[in-house]
Order: structure tokens, then sequence, then C-alpha cells
């Protein structure tokens, strides 16, 4: 038999032209009409099709064999003449077994199906708020969130840390709500930031990309919504929505410039746990527009062997069952009572912490931020500072 293989066309990849292959397969056994009536993609989805059907088909004759099986025991079993309960016994665990394997068998596939969905959602929510590294820059870094929606790992909650030319550039930010929307918001700020933290020489050009980049968000949303009025509508929930944003810059002798919009001042950590004095913040992002002149604050300077705590309102604003609220400057300072405090134990028994609690749970996103100062500077035989990295604390 002649196996007929068409050949890579101009500006084709190599995945276009296998998927190409699998048609011509798939419609030279259904027919020369199949291409004209289903098109490029009948291939793909006539062949998930007849494995569907297949498999409801093997289930169903399963299932009605099952059935028959009963029905025969019950009329023609010699056992089931005999007096006693040792044949009734049987015959049950019998039937129990039979109808256990049956349903093991047919909820084999849709869990199959589950955990390959949870494993998709997994990998793109780091792709979306993906793990930060350990070392960034002479920066230990550790970071950690808590979703108040079920089953998911990321919420309406967004931070980065970036090292630009421009120093190390850092975003903890918090959308209004949760779920879904909440997320696609996320996704646009976050976007809009990995690329403004390289291309702006000041924190407040990153600002003003971050609110446009809502600004675009929230038309397109309110488009989508409300395709009738053509996305106009003063009575839409979506002029209420509002983001937090907290702007940091840590420049090379740990001074750490900061430009706030709504956002909690963070935490620095020695012994104690004190809240960075950084004056009051702007409204945030969303119902007012920005200032035209854009207050960036050096806020405090963070020397070597510090650690700067970020986070979001969700680690202050959590409560047990009796209304009380979690301190968090208990906490961290808890934490950075025990040597030695790194980034990734201090995010860890912070996180315990409130969810002990909480008795468990959390009714709005938390996100922390840890980074440690790990540069130093000594003096060099020409007089000048050299910039190195502290060594990493004994564990012992």
């Amino acid at each position: 038999m002649i196996r007929h293989r068409t050949e890579p066309r101009y500006g084709d990849s190599p995945a276009r032209t296998v998927h190409r292959n699998a048609w011509h397969r798939v419609a030279r056994r259904c027919g020369g009409g199949a291409r004209r009536r289903y098109g490029e993609g009948f291939g793909h989805r006539a062949v998930r099709r007849a494995v569907a059907w297949a498999r409801s088909a093997c289930l169903a004759t399963l299932l009605g064999l099952w059935v028959a099986v009963v029905v025969l025991w019950e009329l023609f079993c010699p056992l089931s003449d005999r007096p006693g309960v040792l044949p009734d016994l049987v015959t049950c665990l019998g039937f129990l077994l039979a109808g256990a394997v049956l349903i093991l068998r047919m909820r084999i596939g849709p869990l199959r199906d589950l955990r390959r969905a949870k494993e998709v959602a997994r990998a793109a929510q780091q792709v979306l708020l993906r793990p930060l590294p350990a070392r960034l820059d002479g920066l230990a870094l550790a970071a950690g969130q808590l979703s108040a929606s079920e089953g998911a790992a990321v919420g309406g909650d967004l931070y980065e840390v970036m090292s630009t030319v421009h120093g190390v550039r850092v975003v903890v930010g918090d959308v209004r709500g949760h779920g879904l929307p909440a997320i696609a918001a996320v996704a646009a700020l976050l976007g809009s930031f990995r690329e403004a933290a390289h291309d702006e020489p000041e924190l407040g050009g990153v600002m003003r990309r971050l609110e446009r980049a809502l600004g675009r968000h929230l038309r397109e949303r309110s488009r989508e919504e409300h395709p009738e009025t053509g996305g106009v509508e003063p009575d839409s929930d979506l002029v209420e929505e509002f983001v937090t944003v907290l702007l940091l810059e840590i420049q090379e002798d740990g001074e750490v410039l900061a430009l706030n919009c709504g956002h909690p001042w963070p935490y620095r950590l020695r012994r104690t746990a004190e809240q960075v004095a950084g004056g009051d913040p702007l409204p945030p992002l969303g119902p007012f527009p920005l200032p035209a002149d854009l207050p960036v604050r050096r806020c405090v300077r963070l020397l070597p062997g510090e650690l700067l705590v970020l986070h979001t309102d969700g680690a202050e604003d959590a409560r047990d069952a009796q209304g009380r609220f979690f301190s968090l400057r208990d906490a961290l300072a808890g934490a950075a009572a025990v040597l030695p405090a790194s980034p990734s134990t201090v995010v860890e028994r912070v996180q315990h912490a409130l969810l002990r609690h909480t008795g468990g749970q959390v009714f709005d996103d938390v996100a922390l931020v840890v980074l440690r100062n790990d540069r130093l500077r000594v003096p060099t035989q020409g007089g000048t500072a050299a910039r190195q990295q502290c060594p990493e604390p004994s564990r012992n």
C-alpha cells in the first residue's frame, strides 16, 4: 500500500505539518467528503468523538452483561435452591464484588481526566505567578500565597521581583475580590510590570504603565460583559474595581525607594519587627487617575542581614472564630527571633501561625514576599568599595 505524505509548505512549522499529515490519514479513511464538510480540524475531533463513543459503548455493554448475569444467577443457579445463609452470603459477595469492579472501572477515566486537568491548571498558575528565585542580585528571596478560592493556587494577589539596570524592582499588589476576574487583572498587571520594570528609568513611569494596563483590562472586560452598549455602562460594577500596588526599588547600597498606591507598608525584621514609616499612600489604581507628581519616597535602608517583608492586607485582616484579628507583627517577631532567619523560614512560620489562628481556612487571599540583604561592602587595597555576598548563615 502506498502511503502519501504531504510536503511542508513555506512558512509551516513541523507541528502544523504533522497535523496536516494526520488529517490526510483520517480523511482517506472517512472519504473525500469529510474534508469539505468538517474542515481541517475534523481529524482530531473525529478521533476524540470515536474514542468517547467506544468508551461509552463498552461501559454500557459491561453494565448490561452484569445485569444479565444477575438475572441468570437468580433463575438458574443451583445454590439459590439450597437452604442456609452461606449460599446467600456467597451470592451477595459475588454481586457486590462485580459491582465494585465495574464502578471502579467506570471512574478510572474521569479521575484520570481530572488529574490531567489539575496538572494543566497548576502549570498555568505557575506561569502566571511564577516562583521567585532563591537568590537575585545579592538578595535572598522567598514568597508564599494562600488563596481563598478552593482548589486554586493563585488568587487576587500579585507579586514579582526582577533584577534590572535600575536596581532590583519589586511589585506587590492586591486586586479587589478573588476568583477568575481577579486572576485576569493579575495577569494584565504582571505582564505590564515585567516589561515596564526594564524600560522605565523611574518608578513613576512603571506605576503609570500599570495604570494604563489596568484601564485597558477593565475596558475590554466591560465590552465583553455589555456588548449591546459598546462597553459604556455607568452602573457597572467595574467602576468600583481597584488594585492596591506597592512598588519598590532596592539600590546597590541597600537604599529602598517606594511608591505606594493604597497598599500596606512592609515590615523590616532585625531582632524585632517594625513597620516601615513611608507616609500616606496614594489612592489605589482604578477609581481615580494618578496625580501629575508621583512622590517616590526613600523609606528605609536595608542593611546586610536584615529582612524586608511585603504582604497583602489579607494577612492583617484574617480573624479567628471569636473575630480577633491576626497579629502579623507578633508572628514576624517570633519568626525573626528564631535564628537563622531565612526568608523561606519566615514565610513558612507566618503561614502556619495564620492558619492556626483562622482554623485552617482563609477568607481573603494572603501573599507574603520576604527579601534578605546578603550584600556586603568591604574595602579593597585601592581604597574603593567592592560588593560581595554574605555567606549563607550556618544552620548548626
